[in-house]
């Protein structure tokens, strides 16, 4: 249902925002689910309230914030690729800002397991609802792209299938194997879902093998219940606990300017590095890039935080362990994926 005009920000017109809902038809946020744990504190006035007409307007970006157009040769051969072979990319599908100059560059994040993803966080752009049948002949289709593709470093990433037993973790370890076989000299990260707390689920994705696995956060402890109300912070950081323990390189990734003060993103930081810490070291990568509000039917932005900000989350990260941080506005989870493998891996063998 469209709402009534008297609630449309100024220019906007009633057929955009059904566009826009249609697109993401639960509220900003999610649905309460059964297994939400309930929020220990109110976030009324600590976030801005997307309801009100005058906080729908998407904010006029600063200087600092300009990213490259799609287009050059390197994104024309990329696209044809993903089209021939039927691929997802989180680079469309979440409207990265990096995709022209990645795509330029022959980077790109493959999204497997569909495009349609079971929760409904309230800053993702990628369409929420109820996912088709698993295609099972999808990882062999990764695979043959990411050979043709003559990649050093791939990612790839998933939308949350929560109604499925192992989570999609099957067709993720299969993937991975597919596609080690196929790219011999080829490094993998893998971007991948909580799987609920399914541990076993998780086990089958680190038993393949796979380079790097990042799992994101996404924000602050206390902007969980408003940001990511179907996920658990603590749950988040067992999970990469895991990984690290059993020898994989662990990665994770945080918004700022959602709603989050900064001493909170510093305290974060401290959570990670003992909530990981294991006897073969704590968390490895860190990113650390600045919300943007997707559509009006997202949670809206609080602030743009200027580089030097992002400067100083740098220091202090580097600073309590971290060994490879990229903290910057423009800075997604997979933006210069392939430089941050390649300084963990001089870092490791400088160590060795």
């Amino acid at each position: 249902m469209t709402p009534p005009n008297s609630i449309l920000p100024p220019g906007m017109t009633p057929e955009a925002l059904a566009k826009t809902l249609a697109r993401h038809p639960r509220p900003a946020g999610g649905d309460p689910l059964r297994r939400v744990d309930q929020p220990l504190v109110s976030l009324s006035g600590m976030i801005l309230n997307n309801q009100a007409p005058e906080q729908l307007q998407i904010k006029r970006k600063p200087p600092w914030l300009r990213a490259k157009v799609p287009g050059g040769e390197g994104y024309t051969r990329l696209r044809k690729i993903m089209t021939e072979h039927k691929l997802h990319t989180v680079c469309e599908e979440a409207g990265c800002p990096n995709m022209g100059e990645c795509w330029a560059r022959g980077v790109s994040t493959i999204m497997i397991l569909g495009d349609t993803c079971t929760r409904a966080c309230g800053f993702c752009n990628v369409k929420t609802g109820r996912p088709g049948t698993v295609d099972k002949d999808e990882p062999r289709r990764v695979a043959e792209s990411l050979a043709l593709m003559g990649l050093k470093h791939v990612v790839i990433t998933s939308v949350n299938r929560d109604e499925l037993s192992d989570g999609g973790a099957g067709i993720w370890a299969e993937t991975i194997i597919r596609s080690r076989e196929a790219c011999p000299t080829m490094s993998i990260e893998v971007l991948i879902p909580d799987f609920e707390g399914n541990w076993p689920a998780l086990q089958m994705v680190i038993d393949a093998r796979p380079h790097i696995i990042n799992h994101n956060l996404e924000t602050v402890r206390r902007m969980y219940p408003a940001v990511r109300p179907s996920a658990k912070f603590d749950r988040s950081l067992e999970l990469l606990r895991r990984v690290k323990k059993q020898g994989v390189a662990a990665k994770t990734g945080i918004m700022v300017g959602i709603g989050e003060r900064d001493e909170e993103v510093l305290a974060l930081m401290d959570d990670v590095i003992a909530g990981t810490r294991t006897e073969v070291g704590s968390c490895d990568i860190l990113t650390i890039g600045q919300y943007l509000q997707p559509t009006r039917n997202h949670l809206p932005m609080d602030r743009w935080v200027h580089p030097d900000t992002f400067a100083m989350f740098k220091n202090e990260a580097m600073r309590r362990g971290f060994r490879v941080v990229e903290s910057g506005p423009l800075v997604r989870s997979s933006y210069h994926a392939d430089h941050q493998a390649d300084v963990l891996t001089d870092i490791v063998n400088a160590r060795a």
